[in-house]
């Protein structure tokens, strides 16, 4: 796939995308595991909060901001362009049923990071067109961290790979054992949760899986 230059983020940051979940926190705070994904490998970290009130979802955004520009790492907020807006953060990442990409790039101006999802080449190629700097295709596995994601056929990831002239990330369901199956779909990395966060030691996970990822982008 050719890429093109204007894009506000680089292919190569986007190879092991870590998608936040305090689900497992466990006696760890979501800025000590943060940071022990960043030092496995992740490459890109999304702070993403479905529960948490916003006085709260901002402080956390700002102390994981403040890590990611430590070790260089590029941070976008999921969904909350307010939040995103307010903190200067990288980017953001956005749903079908969020605010759509183009309203996204009004608010947030031409050089922040825009990550939308899609399932479809239509929806695709219309995230691309309203100024989407990459895609998060999926979910390309069963996955249990969203209850309504439908498994997409590896062949619809292929298309829109070959469709976009953008970054794709698969997500959805991804492990160590299955990212193998994605080799020669035209993506150039993943995006996971459980992955990296479910696992009792996170950096050693995400240095394993950073090393699998790599060997199937040869394929």
């Amino acid at each position: 796939m050719k890429f093109d230059n204007n894009c506000n983020c680089k292919s190569e940051d986007l190879l092991l995308y870590a998608v936040t979940d305090r689900h497992w926190l466990g006696d760890k705070t979501l800025y000590e595991q943060v940071e022990e994904a960043i030092k496995g490998g992740a490459t890109f970290i999304q702070l993403r909060e479905k529960n948490l009130d916003e006085e709260h979802f901002l402080k956390e955004a700002l102390e994981i901001q403040k890590l990611c520009k430590k070790y260089g790492v590029p941070f976008v907020i999921n969904d909350n362009v307010e939040i995103a807006k307010k903190i200067d953060a990288d980017g953001v990442h956005v749903g079908q049923s969020d605010m759509e990409a183009l309203n996204v790039r009004e608010l947030l101006g031409p050089d922040k990071i825009i990550g939308v999802s899609t399932q479809t080449v239509e929806q695709a190629l219309k995230a691309e067109a309203h100024g989407a700097d990459y895609l998060g295709v999926g979910a390309v596995f069963p996955t249990g961290s969203k209850d309504d994601a439908e498994v997409l056929d590896h062949s619809t990831l292929k298309a829109i790979c070959d469709a976009v002239h953008i970054p794709v990330i698969a997500i959805g369901g991804i492990t160590h054992d299955n990212v193998k199956e994605l080799g020669g779909s035209g993506i150039c990395g993943i995006a996971v949760i459980s992955a990296i966060f479910a696992q009792p030691d996170i950096e050693h996970a995400t240095g394993e899986l950073k090393k699998a990822v790599i060997d199937m982008l040869k394929k």
